[in-house]
């Protein structure tokens, strides 16, 4: 039997899941399609480390480590939903919940002091961050706007703030003693091992990362952030964004940079207060306090502070606030700043954000305002400010008429910096940091100072020769010209670039217009032709991977969750997925509060019809790509009939989306001719769902307006999630009739 895995996440699209799986179901199961779900969710990959400290009952199994081996292998096909990338703060969250769900599991403790404290802290660390998509990611990333998503977005054009010349929002990056001007990178010779040690002052040597090994021609980078240098930049922000008048906003990926980017929050939070930490430092410190998880954390460790230290910090924190440039909001209205939390600003989403609403962010006070965008590390931050000088001398772009820029980004096997978290380290003590071989040549060194943060990265050769082929194989398929946004005065990129050159001597490119250019440059390039109406592939690193589809899909179709996203695996598997999740917690607390689901379950849509056709490629199901094609027309449909979920309580909503992608999909199937037999048996689904729209409509509204209890919100209980998610029994019943 052909088989799809559908990952069960977290947030809105899990929730978005107990709605429309069952319809996936149904449908898939008269082409004879098992759909399987597999947990991988925060709270079921805390459950699966955690199996010795609970009960038999509790205890599942690792699916995220079963997928990982599915994902090398060619009968893959897996749907992929956005999933938490947990910072600090969501993991205590998230282990308090199932706690208080009779979970026994151990504290995450801050600061290890036992051995036994210190094994517990290293399996949560290996659950935080990014860590799902290292693991699936097995091939590289082929995204791009559906020709049915980016007519629907011309036709129907999302909101562009004005521009003015005026503007002061501009970036702020450090350019020198950061991760990008101390980069060093190096090329593999032959397989073997290496091993990242630092060499104290002394002479001693202390062991970072044991050896581990590397393949022929991998290439291997190490670079440093150094901490005085960024403390010195960030002072500077600070000051700067108080003389300006404008916001104060710092963008990092304290997600997926798991390792690193908590660390620098933490700098800029220190910076920003900075008479709170040079008054109580100290004493925050020993309480267990970190500046790395946000202010909202330093509120609450209060309470564990002598009295007169307490009010001593509550009052700098005021005084910070007032003395200080005006921060860039979470939640206004709730006062809810951008130095809460480290995982409520990230760089991807809040950037684009950022340019399509004027380069304004909201204030303090409720209003917009221009902003001092501050991205500490300058590998990539100059492609931001290019666009922001355009905006501001050309004004906002059009979505009606702007062009469209797929990736092709190189991710597969860690790729890159994503790579990166078990070997990134917060130097402890002076010295040299060295990368060596098992020979004991030096590869890369860096000297370091207390405080300074370093890290290696590893990008293999398999993954960049494959990446080079899908993007010859994507230029060829669209005749758009390809960009690799590739820097030669980056050291990494100018191995990655030699590299580029010769494997593309591998392929026919006769008639391609195929350029490397750098990231500055290439963002220049490609903006140029969007004002053109012209479209512009942009072949990219990991990192910029992220970047770039976020950027251009929020500035052409108003988010990137309307994208499909293809990850072609290495060895002959299908991964596809679905979108972002950035909005998901907002759309979570509407749905408790009000039980109305805006979350857009398009890329769902998407990524089903991709998984279909790659099911019926791959195994000889015809009927699989009958699903496939009508799905296709059905997600046209549905986008030029409007059906996408409303803002507001009353309007439809996810579980309304779902009927109506439901309704076309049947309606489709009743009318293809590829396959009588399936036409005849949804013939009479198809009537049904037309017949019955005024009651499934009025079953899914009526229910709206009051709060919900899911009973989690990690781990909702699955009961009161598909009550919520499923009420329209006449729907119910009408699937149910193809199971």
């Amino acid at each position: 039997m052909s088989k799809i895995i559908y990952t069960h996440t977290d947030e809105a699209p899990m929730l978005a899941t107990y709605s429309f799986l069952p319809i996936v179901e149904a449908f898939a199961s008269t082409a004879g399609v098992e759909v399987e779900t597999r947990d991988i969710s925060l709270a079921g990959r805390i459950i699966a480390v955690f199996g010795d400290y609970l009960t038999p009952e509790q205890a599942a199994g690792d699916a995220l480590a079963e997928l990982g081996q599915l994902a090398k292998a060619p009968e893959a096909n897996i749907i992929k939903l956005p999933n938490i990338s947990a910072s600090i703060p969501q993991l205590k969250a998230a282990i308090a919940e199932l706690q208080g769900q009779g979970y026994a599991l151990p504290d995450y403790p801050d600061n290890p002091s036992s051995d036994e404290e210190t094994a517990v802290r290293s399996r949560y660390d290996k659950i935080k961050g990014s860590a799902v998509n290292p693991v699936l990611r097995e091939g590289n990333s082929d995204r791009r706007a559906p020709l049915s998503v980016k007519n629907y977005a011309r036709q129907n054009p999302h909101s562009m703030g004005d521009w003015s010349g005026d503007s002061k929002t501009n970036v702020a990056t450090m350019g020198e003693n950061d991760f990008r001007a101390n980069e060093k990178s190096v090329v593999i010779d032959k397989a073997g091992t290496i091993e990242i040690q630092l060499v104290r002052e002394d002479g001693s040597v202390k062991v970072l990362k044991k050896a581990f090994p590397v393949l022929a021609g991998e290439v291997i980078d190490g670079t440093i952030m150094r901490a005085a240098a960024l403390d010195e930049f960030l002072t500077a922000q600070v000051a700067r964004a108080k003389e300006e008048g404008v916001l104060f906003s710092a963008h990092l990926k304290a997600t997926m940079m798991k390792v690193s980017d908590p660390i620098i929050f933490g700098h800029v939070v220190k910076a920003y207060f900075a008479e709170l930490f040079d008054t109580y430092g100290k004493q925050l410190a020993a309480a267990g306090v970190s500046p790395n998880n946000g202010l909202a954390a330093i509120l609450s460790g209060l309470d564990d502070l002598p009295t007169d230290v307490r009010e001593g910090v509550q009052a700098l924190i005021t005084k910070g606030l007032a003395d200080g440039p005006a921060l860039a909001m979470v939640d206004s209205d709730k006062g809810i700043t951008s130095l809460n939390v480290p995982s409520d600003i990230i760089v991807d989403a809040s950037m684009p954000a950022m340019i399509r609403s004027s380069g304004h962010m909201w204030g303090p006070d409720g209003k917009e305002a221009d902003t001092l965008a501050v991205l500490p590390d300058s590998s990539y931050a100059g492609i931001y400010q290019v666009v922001i000088d355009d905006c501001r001398v050309n004004g906002a772009y059009d979505p009606t008429t702007m062009g469209t820029v797929p990736n092709v980004g190189l991710m597969a096997q860690a790729a890159e910096e994503y790579g990166s978290h078990d070997k990134t380290f917060e130097i402890q003590e002076a010295g040299t940091v060295q990368i060596v071989d098992e020979a004991g040549t030096v590869l890369i060194e860096h000297t370091v100072s207390e405080g300074d943060i370093w890290r290696a990265c590893q990008t293999k050769d398999a993954p960049i020769r494959d990446w080079v082929k899908l993007a010859v194989t994507r230029a060829r398929a669209s005749q758009t010209p390809a960009v690799f946004w590739l820097d030669e005065t980056r050291a990494h990129d100018t191995n990655l670039i030699a590299k580029v050159t010769e494997y593309l001597k591998d392929h026919d490119t006769d008639g391609l217009d195929l350029r490397i250019l750098s990231p500055v440059d290439a963002t220049a390039f490609t903006i140029e032709r969007i004002r053109k109406g012209e479209d512009t592939i942009s072949v990219s690193g990991n990192v910029l991977r992220d970047y770039l589809t976020d950027l251009f899909p929020i500035l052409e179709l108003g988010t990137s969750a309307k994208m499909l996203s293809v990850v072609p695996l290495m060895n002959g598997g299908g991964l596809f997925e679905t979108g972002a999740g950035g909005s998901a917690p907002k759309h979570v607390q509407q749905l408790v509060k009000e039980n109305h689901l805006r979350w857009d379950s398009l890329g769902e849509f998407l990524a089903l019809a991709v998984s279909f056709e790659h099911l019926a490629t791959t195994t000889g199901n015809a009927r699989a790509q009958v699903l496939a094609d009508t799905l296709d027309r059905a997600t046209g449909t549905f986008l030029l009939e409007n059906k996408s979920p409303r803002r507001s309580v009353g309007d439809l909503d996810n579980r309304g989306s779902h009927y109506f992608l439901a309704r076309y999909w049947a309606e489709e199937l009743a009318k293809q001719t590829a396959d009588v037999e399936l036409a005849a048996a949804f013939s009479a689904i198809a009537a049904e769902l037309s017949s019955n729209e005024e009651a499934i409509v009025g079953e899914l509204a009526a229910v709206q307006g009051s709060a919900v209890d899911l009973g989690g919100y990690y781990r909702p209980d699955s009961a009161k999630a598909a009550a919520v998610m499923r009420p329209s029994e006449t729907l119910n019943k009408v699937i149910a009739t193809l199971g």
